[in-house]
């Protein structure tokens, strides 16, 4: 059955394709001038095509800016920090909890730039999964240890203790959260840092957050809200699979929604809009962990993601992580043929053939697919990851199986435990979709109140 053209919320405020402000980086007023007529161009000849409206809670904006649009990048909450908000860093002793994506537009690292300020005194780093530097795999327990660059004390956040202790903020005076999120609500940064507003709350200490753009663009909410009966590291707070929140964005819905009640300052980027994208050459895309090496991986990830639920390699071990999906017993043809005969909107399968070097199926010999994103504004990433698990239990029922736990870490991910159980059941994709709907709908008015871009 051909899938339906929409199945999530856009969310867009009004302004929200409006001029953005100046920013440092200088475009020629007659390549500015001829991008802005590119712009108008595109969103006009998408409308005559049908493409600027969907279905369901897809709500088209008025004259919408496509995603190509955003030539010139933002500045990044780390640079208006150090630019204009220095005072509230100045006098105070700092801890940091970052990782390998806290840089700035220029790449320079927010250890780095924090340890050399001369109104800065950095006194302690706190490391999220993955580590400081971003080099431990996904679920390995990340070790205390000394910063070879600054000599600094890292404390781990992703072993033994997963919220700082009073003994690692003895002397810390404020925090600063400087990562980057990719959207999707089983990623574990954002229970990092509700876990460091939790703390710091407790302690007196402020908590401040940079923010940086949801590399989804921030329009679009999809899949299951998180039932609080399953809340895990994976999903804490009930929100969608996803939410479309900026990390920044979704401390202020923590803080205040959850009864977080830190001090808390969230310091707004500059220049970036709902729809704006960490792409194009606009900012360079540092990798959030080791298996998030792209943003393509990221767009499906919210999706193909739910794999690690299953026995289907997820492509941990391969060079396309989430995007190839496969296990040694599946038809690769048939899975192929079957997925791109629903004729989901964006995206394109094709029949792969790969060997993982770790993680499930490590040095077997697998068959499964690659997802070729072919128009991200028309992908809906739950909808093809749950296309893909129907598909595989459909033609595999003997031999695909949901990982065994109690709850089934699927649940977990899934952030319900009506999903797998409708999967089970054979249930339409239309009919999954239409349940989590009423869900979108509450949450989106929710999350009004905590966005701070339109």
């Amino acid at each position: 059955m051909a899938a339906a053209p929409s199945a999530g919320r856009r969310i867009a405020g009004p302004g929200a394709c409006r001029s953005a402000p100046s920013r440092r980086r200088r475009v020629p007023g007659l390549l500015l001038l001829g991008a802005l007529l590119l712009c108008a161009l595109q969103a006009q000849a998408r409308q005559a095509h049908g493409q600027g409206t969907a279905a369901g809670h897809d709500q088209a904006r008025a004259g919408a800016c496509l995603p190509d649009c955003a030539a010139v990048a933002p500045r990044l909450g780390i640079e208006v920090l150090l630019d204009e908000r220095i005072e509230l860093l100045r006098g105070r002793r700092v801890g940091l909890v970052t990782n390998a994506t806290g840089v700035d537009s220029r790449l320079r690292s927010t250890v780095d730039l924090l340890a050399a300020h001369p109104q800065v005194d950095l006194v302690a780093l706190f490391g999220p999964e993955h580590g400081v530097r971003g080099d431990v795999q996904a679920g390995d327990h990340v070790a205390d240890m000394r910063d070879p660059a600054t000599g600094l004390p890292v404390h781990s956040l992703y072993g033994e203790h997963r919220v700082p202790t009073p003994a690692m903020l003895a002397g810390v005076e404020v925090l600063v959260f400087d990562i980057q999120d990719v959207g999707t609500r089983f990623y574990t940064y954002p229970y990092t840092l509700a876990g460091v507003m939790q703390a710091a709350a407790a302690a007196g200490i402020p908590v401040v957050v940079p923010d940086r753009p949801d590399p989804l663009g921030g329009l679009l909410l999809e899949g299951p809200v998180l039932d609080p009966a399953l809340a895990s590291f994976v999903g804490m707070f009930p929100i969608p699979l996803r939410h479309g929140m900026t990390i920044g964005e979704l401390a202020r819905l923590f803080n205040a929604e959850y009864g977080i009640g830190a001090q808390l300052h969230v310091v707004p980027m500059q220049g970036w809009r709902r729809g704006d994208e960490p792409l194009r050459g606009a900012l360079p895309w540092v990798p959030p962990s080791p298996n998030m090496p792209t943003p393509d991986t990221a767009l499906v990830y919210p999706g193909t993601g739910l794999l690690e639920g299953t026995n289907i390699s997820e492509g941990r071990g391969t060079t396309r992580p989430f995007e190839i999906i496969g296990a040694p017993f599946v038809d690769a043809v048939g899975l192929a043929a079957r997925l791109n005969a629903q004729a989901l909107p964006g995206v394109l399968f094709r029949p792969v053939w790969f060997t993982p070097s770790f993680s499930k199926h490590a040095g077997q010999p697998s068959a499964g697919v690659q997802l070729h994103v072919t128009d991200r504004s028309a992908f809906r990433p739950v909808r093809s990851g749950i296309a893909v698990l129907k598909a595989l239990h459909d033609l595999h029922p003997d031999q695909f199986a949901f990982l065994p736990g109690t709850p089934p870490f699927f649940d977990r991910l899934a952030g319900v435990d009506w999903l797998r159980a409708a999967i089970e059941a054979g249930q339409p994709l239309e009919d999954i979709e239409a349940r989590w709907e009423h869900g979108l709908a509450a949450f989106a008015e929710r999350r009004e109140a905590y966005l701070l871009y339109r």
